[in-house]
């Protein structure tokens, strides 16, 4: 609307959500119905789920496959749980756009029912944290919580709207424009670049090293900066490693590449990193993880950061120098302004020999016809069943050890998307809401039962929407990450460790059938694939419960000798 028009609340909110090109909102009843009208008027999907921490995975899903901001919404007593389910987003910079109703004001401190203050609630997990008490303030607040999702580094960003279903606002009327700015519909809605200076001394010190490596996180996967990591690796012979969330950003049969480093690994990443000789962080917050607890590359080691957040350069490693701008322009800038042209080296070799040397460790294993099947075997058969352009979505814990080190993304247009932050259960329900945002895309889910546990009723969502996912379960019977950590901590003491890791049989694909999925059980490798390829190819949703060892564990993160 260009020209100021008489305009309720409703129309605000459900013009601008339009306007922002979002095609699906997340929720759990009731929240806002005069504005569900108007989403349905506009042609807007409404998908209501079971729970409110589903709504807001969904959204972070959708986010991170269309590079657009996603809406999620809740009442005023479901307010907390939506913002739990905030925390993945926040920890993997996803543009979550959450909206809550709140109670009066006039009601607050007076023992009113379900009245909690929540502004504390989304302090920790999102960039922008606003109440709206007035009709006036909804527009620009609105459109100020889309910049802010998606400007700089992306995150999420929260509105807490007058009236305990938001209701009071929606009613409101008031005249003025409506402004959607759509910079600010996508991200990244700028790309900085880093000074020449800082480029300069960079490029001087990746000539000079001997032993260089490239570890890229998430913020490279968020720029989409895959072929100018490739190509300044290429002009260097500098070994590539990635967080696991960077499974994809390089081919990965090519020479260069190692996998990921840290504590969900390949040890042949790690012992790279450790032997290098300068290390350059592309998008990383070099935290515990990709670094296996900050000794990974060693204390000491030169170190070139690229971050668009100043602040986060140097946080763990002190600097040799920093480039502050977007991933993708600065690898590009860098590749540009070194002159070196390396071919093979004694050190691309070396990094090479490593590659090999795991990748013969792990055949036996991932071609075993071990029965339970072997969680490697699994990863085998599922790299080879993933059509051209999937989307592979993983839980975290084992399932993101297995699939990122293990499942490999070796046809073009696939994609690899986990649970950045650690939120056991994630996957199912951002599986539902990258498809949504990927409709022609096939959507496959990589979980675990503990994890599936946590969001089963989503099935039903899945079937009442034909949201055709194929979700994967490892089904191993229980916390199968956990059984290492709980076995030690017992030793040789009696008692039943079990009890915190068992969980009853449970036959999940008859669940999922009840619940109006197709699904499928496997209890032998070499059904899995074609299991997989009809589950895709019956375009519903789909459930593909694979029977395996729990006793198979995941390898322990490989660390060098002074730190053991």
């Amino acid at each position: 609307m260009a020209a100021a028009d008489q305009i309720n609340g409703a129309q605000v909110l459900a013009e601008t959500i339009k306007g922002y090109g979002i095609t699906h909102v997340f929720y759990v009843e009731a929240i806002l119905r005069q504005t569900m009208i108007r989403l349905e008027e506009l042609g807007i999907k409404r998908i209501v789920t079971h729970a409110e921490k589903s709504a807001a995975y969904m959204a972070d899903g959708m986010a991170r496959i269309t590079r657009k901001p996603a809406v999620c919404m809740a009442q005023s007593v479901g307010a907390g749980n939506l913002a739990a389910g905030l925390q993945e987003a926040w920890l993997a910079h996803s543009p979550v756009v959450a909206i809550t109703g709140q109670k009066q004001v006039s009601h607050r401190f007076r023992n009113a029912y379900q009245e909690v203050y929540h502004r504390p609630y989304y302090e920790p997990v999102t960039k922008y944290n606003v109440e709206v008490n007035t009709l006036e303030q909804l527009p620009l607040l609105l459109r100020q919580a889309f910049r802010e999702a998606t400007a700089g580094c992306p995150g999420p960003a929260h509105i807490d709207i007058y009236g305990i279903l938001g209701d009071e606002l929606e009613r409101a009327t008031g005249e003025f424009p409506l402004v959607f700015e759509e910079r600010y519909a996508s991200y990244p809605p700028e790309r900085p670049a880093p000074a020449e200076a800082d480029l300069a001394k960079a490029a001087q010190a990746l000539e000079r090293a001997a032993r260089p490596v490239v570890v890229a996180g998430s913020g490279a996967v968020i720029s989409g900066a895959g072929p100018e990591i490739l190509a300044l690796a290429e002009k260097l012979a500098m070994p590539i490693a990635y967080s696991v969330d960077g499974n994809g950003l390089v081919p990965p049969e090519h020479p260069l590449c190692l996998g990921p480093v840290g504590t969900y690994s390949r040890w042949c990443a790690n012992q790279a990193v450790s032997e290098a000789d300068l290390v350059l962080f592309v998008g990383s917050g070099t935290g515990d993880q990709v670094t296996n607890m900050w000794k990974i590359p060693r204390p000491g080691t030169p170190v070139i950061e690229v971050n668009i957040e100043p602040s986060q350069v140097g946080v763990n490693y002190p600097n040799l120098c920093s480039l502050i701008g977007d991933a993708k322009v600065a690898v590009g800038m860098l590749a540009s302004a070194v002159s070196a042209q390396r071919g093979e080296s004694e050190w691309s070799r070396r990094a090479a020999d490593l590659v090999r040397a795991w990748r013969e460790e792990l055949e036996p294993l991932a071609s075993s016809d071990d029965l339970p099947i072997r969680p490697e075997r699994l990863c085998r058969e599922i790299t080879k069943a993933l059509p051209e352009n999937a989307v592979l979505v993983s839980c975290t814990g084992n399932s993101a050890i297995w699939s990122g080190t293990m499942i490999e993304l070796t046809k073009p247009g696939q994609s690899y998307i986990r649970a950045t932050g650690g939120s056991l259960g994630w996957a199912f329900p951002a599986s539902m809401g990258i498809k949504c945002g990927a409709p022609d895309r096939p959507v496959v889910c990589f979980t675990g039962d503990g994890g599936l546990y946590y969001h089963l009723s989503e099935l039903e969502t899945a079937a009442r929407w034909d949201i055709p996912v194929v979700v994967v379960v490892n089904n191993n019977g229980g916390y199968g990450q956990c059984l290492r950590g709980i076995r030690g901590a017992y030793g040789d003491r009696p008692g039943r460790k079990e009890d915190q890791y068992l969980f009853n049989k449970v036959n999940l694909s008859q669940v999922a059938r009840e619940l109006g999925c197709n699904s499928e059980r496997v209890e032998t490798p070499e059904r899995i694939g074609a299991a997989i390829n009809e589950a895709i190819a019956s375009g519903r949703p789909s459930l593909v419960e694979v029977m395996t060892d729990i006793d198979c564990l995941s390898p322990v993160p490989w660390q060098p000798a002074w730190a053991r």
